[in-house]
């Protein structure tokens, strides 16, 4: 009883973590644009995180909390995986970095397993990892393709027109938010299902009230991140970018896969910049945004196999 609370609470603070760590690759764009004001675009977020998280992660926990790892999973290394990836995504979130908090769960999934003696279903992990390989390019074409079609159609250009694609925008960050629930709760609560404490419901909800949490209460520092410092996009752009984002991550989910919602949205911003023959990212910052999600999956390996190295041994 005692071990399980212990993961449960862990789950949630992993949970709590991502929701803010998140909140500039769902709603930073509208609220960079002046679309939505900073309080309606967390509550708003928190709201569809929680409905998406609830209602459309069936697939992705079952997958994730299943079909990764073989063997029996312990509580005390469902622990281990969950602690390690909470606090390397709780650092990145504090260093206002984004990050891929899904390949820091799955390298600390495997550290873990391989620590433990578990086995690891390599398919599984070479299916995600050509799907991780594939995302952002997949969205950077296609978010290419959305700008254009609005640039040649001459959609929302029209000054009576600004309101409208403002309204537009906020709905496509609405739905990354559900997309963002459905797709990360995984991250948090699929463990619960590979140890038989719950089921995905149960676990979908345990994981999404952390999310929502997470960003009501720490949200901010990341949404003015991607707000202010990452983008410089129109609100035409900013729309095709976010439609593709959500679009992309939500196709991977009902497959029962997930992906990184800010490899995402960055190949989104690149393919309309690239469609309007414009730098929308800043070179720096981007190169600081990559070098997290190099850094996150080693040190998640390091750390989850060095941790259940040790709880082996004493």
């Amino acid at each position: 009883m005692v071990i399980d609370t212990v993961l449960i609470l862990t789950a949630l603070a992993f949970a709590w973590s991502m929701g803010a760590h998140y909140t500039g690759a769902c709603m930073g764009m509208p609220y960079a644009t002046g679309s939505i004001r900073l309080r309606p675009a967390l509550i708003s977020m928190a709201v569809l995180t929680l409905i998406g998280a609830v209602v459309l992660s069936r697939r992705v926990l079952v997958h994730v909390g299943h079909g990764i790892v073989t063997g029996r999973v312990t509580a005390g290394a469902a622990i281990i995986v969950i602690g390690v990836a909470f606090l390397l995504t709780t650092l990145f979130t504090r260093l206002r970095i984004p990050t891929s908090t899904i390949q820091i769960l799955i390298f600390a999934l495997i550290g873990t397993a391989t620590a433990s003696g578990l086995g690891v279903a390599w398919r599984a992990v070479v299916d995600l990892a050509v799907l991780w390989v594939l995302a952002p390019f997949v969205a950077a074409a296609a978010g290419y393709g959305l700008t254009s079609i609005f640039d040649r159609f001459a959609l929302f250009r029209r000054a009576d027109r600004a309101a409208r694609i403002g309204q537009v925008l906020v709905m496509a960050g609405g739905i990354a938010s559900l997309s963002m629930g459905a797709n990360d709760v995984s991250n948090a609560t699929a463990v619960l299902l590979s140890i038989h404490l719950t089921g995905p419901v149960l676990a979908g909800a345990i994981g999404g009230v952390g999310l929502a949490a997470g960003v009501l209460t720490w949200g901010r520092p990341l949404l003015q991140r991607v707000a202010f410092d990452i983008v410089r996009m129109d609100r035409t752009m900013a729309t095709a970018a976010q439609l593709v984002q959500a679009v992309v991550v939500l196709v991977a989910v009902s497959f029962g896969y997930f992906t990184s919602m800010n490899q995402a949205l960055i190949g989104a911003m690149t393919g309309a910049g690239l469609a309007r023959g414009q730098r929308t990212i800043d070179t720096g910052v981007l190169f600081g945004i990559v070098r997290g999600w190099v850094i996150g999956p080693g040190a998640a390996f390091i750390l989850a196999y060095g941790a259940a190295w040790f709880s082996r041994t004493v």
